[in-house]
């Protein structure tokens, strides 16, 4: 072993009993450990948290939405059975379905509740969407042509409080002119299903009817506001719209999921980078404690590396023994950091719920977040990101007071001893 090495690990290791300065340096040492791993932990838990909001959210928000869409400029489709054909010759797209989607205010009782409306077929629509998969209660398949029937979000359901085999009262806008008044289009509904996307945008405002009965609530005919198309990779839908626009025949307006939720992965990835940036400066805090360490190191060790040079150490045999000292300490921390951030981070499930228990605070709230539970994900990229970028900084901060180290003149450290 270099002897470089082994005064660095004497250095780092030794418990003086001596009072006061020693001391201190050893409380400064503990501090940028823990800084350190602090730093690191949180950016595990945060970025993890952040890759999970983002995948779950794109998983939950597809499941009820579509990969594409293709509408009328006015909002109407009537030719869809022939855009759909043209749609599916498309080697990447997987199944299309029509839909019928409006306005709608929905009565029980004495509970009213605005929703948005959507007409579909139930067999085509479970091959783009996964509402068979989120069904709470009743069925889809129970959506029949003239039967009337509507499937709920669960929180809209709980609103209204119906349940599977009531009636509800759906009010469209689209009214009746009458030489006294324009009245609105009222039909009554048997509840045939509950579902639960876990997403609370939808649980509380989507509605879902079979396409032929409103088309006749909304007087829509044969027409449909659009067909939903999906596809084998998510991710290329942005070209596959490009291409479906251009080989359609209709007038017709394509848009893909990047577009129409694009707000809500903007948000998300910008706040991503915001946190990021943030959580580093608490490393970049541990690292200016490690400078403060090593300051104090280097004046108390003003003899001791005097009397290496007048043995014959180099000045950068100098400088790495201090190097090697703040290195260490910085290694300390990102293993602490690293298996702190990794426990947590896997195991938010139960850390959360317990610290609600303990603090009587929600500290998650889906009305907010749009998604029921907390979600996490470990990329092992961003632990590596983190953990280089963390060690790069502590070696950074090292340079300083081990340059400092090594131009120690012997003959002036040794004056005074």
């Amino acid at each position: 072993m270099r002897y470089e090495i082994l005064v660095g690990l004497r250095y780092t290791r030794s418990r003086k009993r001596a009072q006061g300065r020693n001391r201190f340096i050893s409380f400064i040492s503990l501090v940028s450990m823990l800084g350190t791993a602090l730093g690191v932990a949180a950016l595990i838990v945060v970025l993890s948290v952040m890759n999970g909001f983002q995948e779950e959210l794109r998983t939950r928000i597809l499941g009820v939405a579509s990969h594409v869409q293709v509408t009328g400029f006015d909002g109407e489709l009537e030719a869809w059975q022939q855009v759909a054909d043209q749609a599916v010759r498309h080697p990447e797209v997987r199944a299309a379905a029509p839909y019928v989607q409006e306005q709608g205010m929905l009565s029980f009782d004495q509970a009213v509740r605005g929703t948005l409306v959507r007409g579909v077929l139930p067999a085509a629509e479970d091959r783009v969407a996964d509402f068979v998969r989120y069904m709470r209660a009743g069925s889809f398949e129970a959506l029949e042509a003239g039967r009337f029937g509507i499937v709920l979000g669960r929180d809209l359901a709980f609103a209204l409080r119906v349940g599977v085999g009531d009636k509800v009262t759906l009010i469209a806008p689209q009214g009746l002119v009458t030489p006294a008044a324009v009245l609105p289009r009222v039909k009554q509904f048997e509840v045939v299903g509950i579902f639960e996307a876990g997403m609370f945008e939808y649980d509380s405002g989507l509605a879902l009817i079979h396409l032929q009965d409103a088309q006749t609530l909304y007087r829509m005919e044969e027409r449909v506001s659009g067909v939903r198309l999906k596809l084998d990779d998510l991710f290329s839908a942005p070209r596959v719209a490009r291409e479906l626009a251009a080989a359609i025949d209709e007038n017709v307006v394509v848009a893909d999921w990047t577009r129409s939720h694009a707000n809500f992965f903007r948000a998300v990835a910008l706040e991503k980078t915001m946190m990021t940036i943030i959580l580093f400066l608490i490393v970049a805090v541990a690292a200016f404690n490690i400078v403060s360490t090593l300051v104090m190191a280097v004046q108390e060790k003003y003899a001791d590396i005097a009397i290496l040079r007048t043995l014959g150490a180099s000045p950068g045999s100098v400088m790495a023994i201090f190097v090697l000292q703040g290195a260490i300490i910085g290694m300390v921390g990102l293993a602490a950091g690293v298996v702190g951030g990794l426990l947590l981070a896997n195991n938010l499930d139960v850390v959360i719920p317990f610290l609600e228990g303990v603090t009587g605070a929600t500290l998650w709230n889906k009305e907010i977040y749009y998604i029921s539970e907390l979600p996490s994900k470990v990329l092992p990229a961003d632990v590596i990101t983190i953990v280089s970028l963390s060690f790069v900084l502590t070696l950074v901060a090292t340079l300083y007071p081990s340059w400092r180290a090594s131009r120690v003149n012997p003959a002036e450290a040794l004056r005074y001893e």
